[in-house]
């Protein structure tokens, strides 16, 4: 038998991991050359599946292997965004001997499986899902082509493919006891499940589940007589599909399914599970969630020359190495945009995934004051931004086109392209802040401000996602107090940007350019804060205490145990 064909770990898992994990993902950011992720949610994965191996974790990766990745981005002639899909092979992928079917509008497609080795870059095992095989015909072999295809029933499809073609491949490799899903793209799993053992406990015992954002767009809901006819729900009769669900109109939303399907769930933050149970308080018969705060692998993220400086205790050797990496992430400004910035001046980088609720503009709302701030001689600053738009999101797009033609004849400001993993490591290690604006409570997470910390970059942000669990303002980080959830939109972003400029003006640059090291001091507190416990080992812990482990027997369905308080009171 193919070695990689069956459940196989470098180590001997640590019993307190031993149970066997399923981890499903839409997409994974584990190292620069492996293109199949998008952006935050992808990084977060990449981190859980190195943490896990660092742990011994019996748990497995499965992904899809996407040929086009989700797309290169490039500028066109004019400077604006170009987003350009370019095949993609890696010869480090090896075969499996693994092909299981999975039937589409009752089309049977094949679905190949190859693994990727634990020891390539330090992650669990790992097995990435692919149509494009010769057995199938050139609709099918398209259907693994790109990361969030715009359309939607290819968007279905591909759902399908990691929920019930991954089911399959996991069964291949001799099964698992939890099937974890890492955002609802694999809900066929449920369904798939449900149809083997007809008993909803004996599914909700084997299913946990993680929501990763609060925002409509990211939560995926469908036309459910579509998703029937393409075989979403494993020949379950749409009747009875919305009697699992309790979902009885015309479309089906994925995550309070996934809810109901679940043991056990979790928001990827406490205040983000705060929100998720106010959101979903009202799901059929949904699980229990609670808030498993998402972190970063330290081990991959970190610079060790600045960590070694300062758990040594040696200052200047900081202040060395942090202007060593001003300087190789300036080269790449320079690369892109020919402009020539200087690691003695205060950097401040903005770059995610472009979204309008993450505010890229922010900074520049009041453009007479932000053109005041950056031609400031005296305490000069230099703005960085970075970061991929949805290829089909147009709003996102013009912000980011707009970002670019006013920054591109200023000299100390700069739009970078290519922001995925390489890039994003020189961003974080060689920026002095990093700047993040929310509207709040819509950041779920956001853990690049975490691999910032980790290379000595302060934090300048909405206290959102995670921030409200690390944030000591003006010791560790900057924050900007957030305006009231509840006014116009308008109003909201006048308040959080008058409140940035105030900071940043009287507060954070006067501490960048002061005496005595009151900057450096900001620095070490920060990177002290961040870890261990924004650290993925941490996080990779808490998923087997408070979700795997869990005993759904033991302790009830966390709804279920509301309900009856309820009444009782």
């Amino acid at each position: 038998m193919n070695p990689n064909a069956t459940w196989h770990h470098p180590y001997e898992p640590d019993p307190r991991f031993g149970k066997r994990v399923a981890y499903f993902c839409m997409e994974y950011g584990i190292h620069q050359p492996l293109k199949i992720y998008s952006g935050g949610l992808g990084f977060l994965a990449g981190s859980h599946m190195r943490s896990a191996a660092a742990m011994k974790q019996n748990l497995i990766g499965i992904g899809m292997l996407w040929k086009f990745g989700y797309y290169d981005q490039y500028r066109n002639e004019d400077k604006t965004l170009q987003p350009v899909f370019i095949k993609k092979y890696y010869p480090f992928l090896e075969e499996t001997g693994i092909i299981v079917p999975v039937y589409i509008n009752q089309h049977q497609v094949l679905v190949k499986a190859l693994y990727l080795r634990p020891e390539i870059f330090g992650t669990v095992p790992m097995y990435f899902l692919t149509t494009n095989i010769e057995e199938n015909d050139h609709l099918a072999r398209s259907i693994t082509d790109r990361l969030y295809d715009a359309n939607h029933e290819t968007r279905i499809v591909q759902n399908i493919i990691l929920g019930v073609g991954g089911a399959k491949v996991v069964e291949a490799l001799g099964g698992t006891d939890i099937y974890h899903l890492n955002e609802g793209h694999a809900l066929p799993v449920a369904f798939h499940l449900y149809s083997k053992y007809r008993d909803m406990s004996e599914v909700r015992r084997r299913m946990v589940f993680t929501t990763h954002t609060p925002e409509k767009a990211g939560n995926d809901e469908h036309d459910i007589y579509l998703m029937d006819r393409l075989g979403f729900f494993s020949d379950i009769p749409v009747d009875e599909v919305k009697q699992l669900t309790g979902q009885h109109g015309h479309s089906l939303s994925y995550t309070p399914a996934c809810l109901t399907f679940a043991k056990r769930a979790n928001g990827v933050s406490q205040l983000h599970g705060a929100v998720s149970r106010g959101m979903w308080k009202d799901v059929h018969e949904g699980c229990e969630i609670v808030g498993i705060t998402n972190s970063q692998n330290k081990a991959y993220w970190t610079d060790p020359a600045i960590e070694n400086a300062r758990l040594a205790g040696d200052d200047e050797g900081m202040r060395s190495r942090k202007r060593e990496m001003k300087a190789a992430l300036f080269e790449e400004v320079a690369n892109q945009t020919g402009k020539l910035f200087d690691p003695n001046v205060l950097t401040i980088v903005w770059a995610r995934r472009f979204a309008a609720y993450k505010r890229a503009d922010l900074i520049m709302r009041d453009l007479t004051r932000f053109n005041r701030l950056i031609t400031n001689t005296d305490r000069p600053i230099q703005i960085i931004w970075a970061g991929k738009p949805y290829p089909k999101d147009e709003g996102a797009i013009s912000l980011f086109n707009h970002i670019q033609k006013y920054t591109y004849k200023r000299k100390n400001v700069a739009v970078l392209v290519g922001y995925e993993m390489a890039l994003s490591k020189l961003l974080k290690q060689g920026s002095d802040v990093w700047l993040n604006t929310p509207r709040r409570p819509r950041e779920a997470s956001g853990t690049s401000g975490m691999t910032a910390a980790m290379n000595g970059s302060v934090n300048f942000s909405i206290n959102d996602g995670w921030i409200p669990e690390f944030a000591k303002h003006g010791e560790n980080c900057f924050l900007i107090p957030a305006a009231e959830p509840g006014l116009p939109l308008n109003q909201i972003d006048d308040l959080d940007h008058g409140n940035m400029m105030r900071i940043l003006e009287e507060e954070l640059i006067p501490a960048y350019y002061g005496k005595g090291g009151e900057w450096l001091k900001i620095v070490k507190q920060s990177m002290h804060d961040v870890a261990p416990q924004f650290d993925s080992d941490r996080m990779v812990t808490e998923y087997y205490e408070q979700l795997f482990n869990y005993d759904m027997d033991v302790q009830g369905r966390g709804a279920q145990k509301r309900e009856a308080a309820v009444q009782a009171n």
